[in-house]
C-alpha cells in the first residue's frame, strides 16, 4: 500500500486531539464585549475598505486581534483578567464589524457609471434598488447619504439582516451534524482558538515572574513578523501615496505577480502567478501537509492537462498575450465550469453516503440528550434550526419574486437554490472544512439558474436571492466551543451588533467616497481589478436581455458527467490505496484549476513546516503554528492601521489658502 490504512490517518488524528474540548462552558457577553465594537467601529472599518481597495484585502483578522489585545491590557489595569468566552465573544462581534455591509456601495456607484455598462446597454436598465439613475445628484455630490440611495440602502439592509440569521442558525445546524456526530477535527479551528487561548493566560499564575507562557511568547513572535511584513507589504505603499500623486510606490507587487504571458510557450492556457504575500507562507504551514499536498498535486495536474485540452482545442478561447485573469476565466468557460460541477457532485455523493453511515451508527448522537457536554453549551432544537431557515428562505422568495412580479420561471429558481442547493452545497463545505480545512464552491450556478428561468431584463440579477454557503461558519462554531463559549452569548452580541454594523459602515463608506473617486490610482487593486469584474460581469447580465449568452458555450453535460466520473474514481482509487483523509479532499480541491498565485507559496509554507520546523520542534509544532498566525494577523493589524490613520489624517486636513 502506498499510504497507510485511513484507520491508522495519523496526522487527522493530531488535529483531532490538538485541543481538547472543555467541560463546561461559560456566558462571553456584556457590556465590555459591546465598548470593544465600537471601538473597532470608529476606528478600524474606515481602514478595512480602504485596504480592501489598496491591496484587495480587508484587516479583519488583525482588527479583531488588536482590539482583544487593547480589551485584555485596559481590564489587567482595571484588576480584572477576561475569561477565555469573554474574549471570544469580543474577537467575534470585532470580527463581524469588519464584515460591512455597505462597503459594497462603492462598487455599485461605480458599475453603475461603468464605461463596460454604458457599452453593454445594461445601465440604462439598471433597477433603483441597485443604483439611482446616471443622472442623480448624489454622483456629482459623491454621498451616499442622499434620498436616491434610500432603496439600494433598504435592500441591502433586508440581505444582509436575514443572511446574517441564515448563517448563523444553518451554520450551528452543520456544525452539530459535522462535530456532534461525524466528530470531524476541524484542523482550522485552532488557529483562532489557540491564539485567544494564549491572550487568556495569566501571567500571574506563574511560580516566578521569569517563566513566562510558551503561547504569549510565541504569539509575540508572529506579531514582530507581521508589523515588519506588514510595513513592507502594505505601510509602504500606502504612505507613499501621499507624496507620489496618489500613486503607491509598491515594494512587492500587489495584489499579485502575474507570470503567465513569459510562460505560453511551455505552458499554453496555463496560469501562473505567484502572491508575496508571506502570510500564504504561514497559512500552509498551518493546513495539514497531506491536504496541502494533495492541493498541490491537484494544481499540478492542470498544469499537464490544459495544454493537452489546448491542443485538442477544447480550450480554444485562450490566446496568447492572456493573462492570469482572463487565462482564467476562458478556461472555465471551455471547461473548468461544467467540470468543477461534476467534481463538485461527486464529492456531495460521498459526502451524503458518509453521513448517512454515521447518522445510522448514532441515531441519538444528534438529539442533545446522550451528550453530557451539550447540555450547558447553549444548545438549540433541531427543529427550531428547521424552522428558521424555511421561513428566512420563504421571505427571500416573496420579496424578491414581488420585485419581479412572481415570474414562474425565477420564482422555480428561488425555490431551487433555497431548499435545495444552498442546504446541500453548504453541507459539502461543512465537512470539507472539518475534514481539511477547504471550502469547496461550484461556480455560476446562480448565473446558470437564471438565464434558465427565462427572464428577460437585468434586475433578476440584483434580486435578495437565498443562495449562499453556510458550511463555512462550522469552523466560527468549533472555535466557540473550544473556549468554552456558551453559543447562547453569541446570539446575544449579533443581535446588539447589528446596528452598529450598520451605522458605521455607511458612513465611512461615504466617508472615503466623498475623499476622491473610487476607484482610482490610489487604490491599485481596485483600479486594475474592478474594470475587469464590470466587464465579466456585463457579459453574465447580458444574456437575460434576450441575446447571445456566453453560458450556452460555458456548460456542456458530458464535461460534466466526465466530472462527475473522474471524481468519483479519484474518491475510490484513493480510499482503498488508504490515503489519508487530508490528501483525498485536496487533491479535489486542486483540481478545481484553483488561483496560482495562493497555491504555490502555500506549498512552500507546508514543505518549510513539515521538514524543517516539526524536526525541530516535534508535534508541539502543530500547537506553536496556529499561535504564530494568529500574532502575524495582529501585527499586520497594528502597522496597517497605522498607515491608514495617516493617511486619512493627512486626506482630511482642510487647506488654508494663506
Amino acid at each position: 500500500m502506498i499510504f497507510k490504512s485511513k484507520s491508522q490517518d495519523s496526522e487527522l488524528e493530531v488535529f483531532r486531539n490538538l485541543m481538547e474540548v472543555p467541560s463546561s462552558y461559560e456566558e462571553g457577553f456584556n457590556w465590555l464585549s459591546f465598548f470593544g465594537v465600537l471601538f473597532i467601529a470608529i476606528l478600524m472599518v474606515p481602514g478595512s475598505i480602504y485596504m480592501g481597495l489598496l491591496a484587495g484585502q480587508g484587516i479583519g483578522a488583525a482588527a479583531q486581534w488588536v482590539t482583544v489585545i487593547l480589551f485584555i491590557e485596559v481590564a489587567r489595569r482595571a484588576q480584572r483578567n477576561l475569561k477565555k468566552a469573554e474574549i471570544f465573544v469580543l474577537f467575534f462581534m470585532a470580527g463581524a464589524v469588519m464584515a460591512t455591509p455597505f462597503s459594497g456601495l462603492l462598487w455599485n456607484q461605480f458599475f453603475a457609471r461603468s464605461e463596460a455598462a454604458s457599452s453593454y446597454g445594461i445601465a440604462e436598465h439598471l433597477p433603483r434598488w441597485f443604483a439611482p439613475p446616471a443622472g442623480s445628484a448624489s454622483y456629482t455630490l459623491r454621498t451616499f447619504l442622499h434620498p436616491d440611495w434610500l432603496p439600494v440602502i433598504g435592500m441591502i439592509l433586508f440581505g444582509s439582516f436575514f443572511s446574517e440569521l441564515s448563517n448563523l442558525v444553518l451554520g450551528y445546524g452543520l456544525f452539530r451534524m459535522t462535530s456532534d456526530i461525524e466528530k470531524l477535527p476541524f484542523p482550522m479551528a485552532p488557529v483562532g482558538a489557540q491564539g485567544i487561548m494564549a491572550l487568556a493566560e495569566d501571567r500571574d499564575e506563574y511560580k516566578n515572574q521569569n517563566e513566562k507562557s510558551w503561547k504569549w511568547r510565541v504569539f509575540a513572535i508572529g506579531g514582530a513578523i507581521g508589523i515588519a511584513f506588514g510595513f513592507i507589504y502594505l505601510a509602504f505603499p500606502a504612505i507613499t501615496s501621499l507624496i507620489n500623486n496618489n500613486t503607491p510606490v509598491q515594494l512587492l507587487p500587489l495584489p499579485f505577480s502575474d507570470y503567465t504571458s513569459k510562460t505560453q510557450n511551455l505552458l499554453p492556457a496555463v496560469a501562473t502567478g505567484i502572491s508575496w504575500d508571506f502570510g500564504n507562507l504561514i497559512f500552509g504551514m498551518v493546513l495539514p501537509f497531506f491536504a496541502m499536498l494533495g492541493s498541490f498535486i491537484g494544481f499540478v495536474f492542470t498544469f499537464i492537462l490544459n495544454p493537452i485540452l489546448y491542443k485538442f482545442q477544447i480550450l480554444n478561447a485562450w490566446l496568447p498575450g492572456d493573462d492570469i485573469i482572463a487565462t482564467i476565466f476562458k478556461n472555465n468557460i471551455d471547461f473548468y465550469f461544467s467540470f468543477t460541477i461534476g467534481v463538485s457532485i461527486a464529492i456531495a455523493i460521498v459526502g451524503i453516503a458518509n453521513v448517512v453511515k454515521s447518522i445510522l451508527k448514532k441515531r441519538d448522537s444528534f438529539s442533545g440528550k446522550s451528550d453530557v457536554v451539550q447540555q450547558n453549551r447553549g444548545d438549540i432544537k433541531p427543529w427550531l434550526i428547521i424552522a428558521v431557515y424555511f421561513v428566512v428562505t420563504i421571505i427571500y422568495i416573496i420579496v424578491a419574486g414581488k420585485l419581479v412580479n412572481f415570474h414562474r420561471g425565477v420564482m422555480t429558481v428561488l425555490f431551487l437554490l433555497g431548499f435545495i442547493y444552498t442546504p446541500l452545497i453548504s453541507y459539502v463545505t461543512a465537512r470539507l472544512e472539518g475534514m481539511a480545512g477547504q471550502v469547496v464552491e461550484i461556480p455560476m450556478v446562480r448565473e446558470a439558474s437564471l438565464i434558465l428561468s427565462g427572464y428577460k431584463g437585468v434586475a433578476v440579477w440584483f434580486l435578495p436571492i437565498p443562495i449562499a454557503n453556510y458550511g463555512q461558519m462550522t469552523v466560527f462554531y468549533r472555535q466557540a466551543e473550544l473556549t468554552g463559549t456558551k453559543f447562547s452569548s453569541i446570539w446575544k452580541a449579533k443581535i446588539l451588533l447589528y446596528p452598529v454594523i450598520l451605522i458605521s459602515s455607511i458612513l465611512f463608506a461615504n466617508f472615503i467616497w466623498s475623499l476622491g473617486e473610487v476607484p482610482s490610482s490610489m487604490y491599485p487593486f481596485a483600479q486594475k481589478m474592478w474594470k475587469l469584474e464590470s466587464a465579466n460581469q456585463c457579459i453574465m447580465y447580458s444574456s437575460t436581455l434576450g441575446e447571445y449568452s456566453i453560458f450556452e458555450d460555458a456548460f456542456k453535460w458530458p464535461v460534466v458527467f466526465a466530472g462527475l466520473g473522474f471524481g468519483a474514481s479519484l474518491f475510490l482509487i484513493l480510499s482503498m490505496l488508504g490515503a489519508p483523509v487530508f490528501f483525498v479532499y485536496g487533491v479535489v480541491r486542486g483540481l478545481g484549476q484553483a488561483w496560482p498565485h495562493a497555491i504555490i507559496p502555500q506549498m512552500i509554507g507546508a514543505l518549510i513546516g513539515r521538514f524543517y520546523f516539526q524536526k525541530k520542534f516535534g508535534l508541539m509544532w502543530r500547537q506553536y503554528i496556529p499561535v504564530v498566525a494568529a500574532g502575524f494577523s495582529c501585527g499586520m493589524g497594528l502597522i496597517t492601521m497605522l498607515s491608514v490613520g495617516i493617511i486619512f489624517l493627512s486626506k482630511s486636513v482642510i487647506q488654508l489658502p494663506f
